[in-house]
C-alpha cells in the first residue's frame, strides 16, 4: 500500500530534527500572524534558531507558509460543513445547519488573522489551499441548496452571495473594533455575533 501523502498540517514524514524544525517555523508564524506582523522567512528564520536555507526548504514563499498556518481553520470549516450537511434531515434542520455553518465561519474569521487572506487571495501556493477553499465553497453551497429546498431561505439568495456577505460581516466587526485591545476577542465574537444575526434575519424566508 503507497504511503499517504502529507497534509501542509502535519510535519512532513522526515527525520525527527526535520520535523521539529517544521514545527518550529509554523509556530513562529502563527505568533506573527497572530499579533498582526507580517512573515518575512529571513526573520522567522532567525526568530526560530534556524538556518535561512531551513526555512527555504520547507516554505518556499511567506504565502506557503501563511496558507499552512491557516490550514488547520480551513480544515476545521470545511468538517463542520460537511458534519451539518449530513445532519440537515428535515426543513428545521437545514435552516439549524445553515447558520450554525455561518456562525461558525464569521467566529473564525474574527478569531484567526490567517483566514481571511488567505481566503481572499486570487491564487493559491499551495494545492491544498485550493484543495480546502473549494471544499469549504462546495459546503456552503450544498447547505444553501438545501436551505432553498426546505424553503427556508430566499430564492434570490445565492451561493456567490454568502462570501462577499461574511465578508462585509467580518470587515464590520473589525471596522467597530478598530481600537480595541487585543484580550477584547470575547467582543469581537459578541459582536459578530449581531451582526450575523441582523444578517440572517434578512435571508430567513
Amino acid at each position: 500500500m503507497p504511503t499517504p501523502r502529507p497534509t501542509p498540517t502535519t510535519p512532513p514524514p522526515l527525520r525527527k530534527d526535520a520535523a521539529r524544525n517544521w514545527e518550529q517555523i509554523v509556530a513562529v508564524a502563527r505568533g506573527l500572524v497572530d499579533r498582526g506582523e507580517p512573515l518575512h522567512l529571513n526573520d522567522i528564520a532567525r526568530r526560530a534558531g534556524l538556518g535561512v536555507g531551513t526555512v527555504y526548504r520547507h516554505f518556499a514563499t511567506p504565502e506557503a507558509l501563511l496558507e499552512t498556518v491557516a490550514a488547520p481553520c480551513l480544515e476545521g470549516l470545511v468538517a463542520h460543513g460537511e458534519q451539518a450537511l449530513a445532519a440537515a434531515d428535515t426543513d428545521a434542520d437545514a435552516w439549524s445547519a445553515l447558520e450554525g455553518f455561518l456562525y461558525r465561519t464569521v467566529e473564525a474569521q474574527v478569531t484567526d488573522a490567517s483566514l481571511t487572506p488567505v481566503t481572499a487571495a486570487a491564487t493559491d501556493a499551495l494545492p491544498r489551499t485550493t484543495e480546502l477553499k473549494a471544499a469549504l465553497f462546495a459546503a456552503g453551497t450544498a447547505l444553501l441548496h438545501r436551505a432553498h429546498e426546505a424553503g427556508v431561505v430566499r430564492r434570490d439568495v445565492t451561493a456567490a452571495d454568502l462570501v462577499p456577505l461574511m465578508c462585509g460581516v467580518a470587515h464590520a466587526v473589525d471596522v467597530h473594533h478598530t481600537t480595541a485591545p487585543a484580550s477584547a476577542r470575547s467582543n469581537r465574537l459578541g459582536t459578530a455575533h449581531r451582526y450575523l444575526a441582523a444578517l440572517l434575519g434578512g435571508l430567513h424566508a
